[in-house]
C-alpha cells in the first residue's frame, strides 16, 4: 500500500525554518453607512490600514462581493471586555454590474425615506 505522498499530483518541499502566510476568512461585520465609493463598517477586531479585503454585501435581494481598501480604522466603543472598531472602506474598481447594484440599492433606500 502506498503512502499519503504517493497520492499527490505535485511534490511538496519541506520548509526548514519559518515561512509565514495568512488565511482569509469571512467574518461578520455591521454596515453602518454605504455609498457608491465605499462603506463604513463596525467590527470587533481592527483592520490594518491600506489592507485589501473581499467584502460581501447583501443589498436588498442581491448579494455582491467586491474588493475594498481600508482607509481608516479607529476604536468606536468599549464595553467591558468588548471593543468595537469603526472602519472606512474604499471600494476598489467595482465592476459595472456591482456598481449598478449598489446604485440601485442606494436609490431604493433614498426613495423609501422620502416617501416617493
Amino acid at each position: 500500500m502506498g503512502s499519503e505522498s504517493d497520492k499527490r499530483d505535485t511534490e511538496r518541499v519541506l520548509i526548514h525554518g519559518d515561512l509565514e502566510g495568512e488565511i482569509m476568512v469571512f467574518e461578520p461585520l455591521l454596515i453602518k453607512e454605504v455609498s457608491r465609493g465605499g462603506c463604513s463598517v463596525e467590527t470587533r477586531f481592527p483592520l490594518h490600514l491600506n489592507s485589501l479585503h473581499d467584502i460581501r454585501l447583501t443589498l436588498g435581494a442581491k448579494s455582491v462581493v467586491l474588493k475594498g481598501r481600508v482607509a481608516h480604522c479607529r476604536i468606536s466603543d468599549v464595553d467591558q471586555d468588548i471593543v468595537a472598531y469603526r472602519t472606512g472602506i474604499e471600494f476598489v474598481e467595482p465592476s459595472e454590474r456591482i456598481a449598478a447594484v449598489i446604485a440601485d440599492f442606494l436609490a431604493t433606500l433614498k426613495a423609501g425615506r422620502s416617501g416617493v
